[in-house]
């Protein structure tokens, strides 16, 4: 996946909206107010942080070079993921979908 890619389909979900809180190299992407991606865009190879539940996120850690402790980010609760081509487009997209809903269900909660 690309850059827009990636934002096409984060911005295809409810309640999402992108911006650039951080300046104009950080492309950010929310839910209900509630951060759930934010991607580089003046990395090569492209990156992105995603949150994942902290169990999940260890484990992706081990099964895939590509996916390390979120950079500048909580690393308990984030990833970073490197585009190299070592995940799918569906593994990729699963990636963006766990954080989305930890972050969509986690607003619904206290609704």
């Amino acid at each position: 996946m690309n850059v827009e890619e990636i934002r096409v389909y984060c911005i295809a979900k409810p309640d999402v909206e992108e911006g650039f809180p951080f300046g104009p190299e950080t492309l950010v992407f929310k839910a209900n107010g509630k951060i759930f991606l934010l991607m580089s865009l003046d990395e090569a190879p492209l990156q992105f942080n995603v949150k994942c539940n902290p169990e999940r996120a260890v484990e992706l850690r081990e099964q895939h070079s590509c996916i390390l402790p979120g950079y500048h980010m909580n690393k308990q609760h984030w990833n970073t993921v490197i585009i190299d081509n070592s995940l799918t487009r569906k593994q990729l997209q699963e990636l963006i979908d766990h954080s989305y809903e930890l972050v969509y269900k986690h607003k619904n909660k206290k609704s």
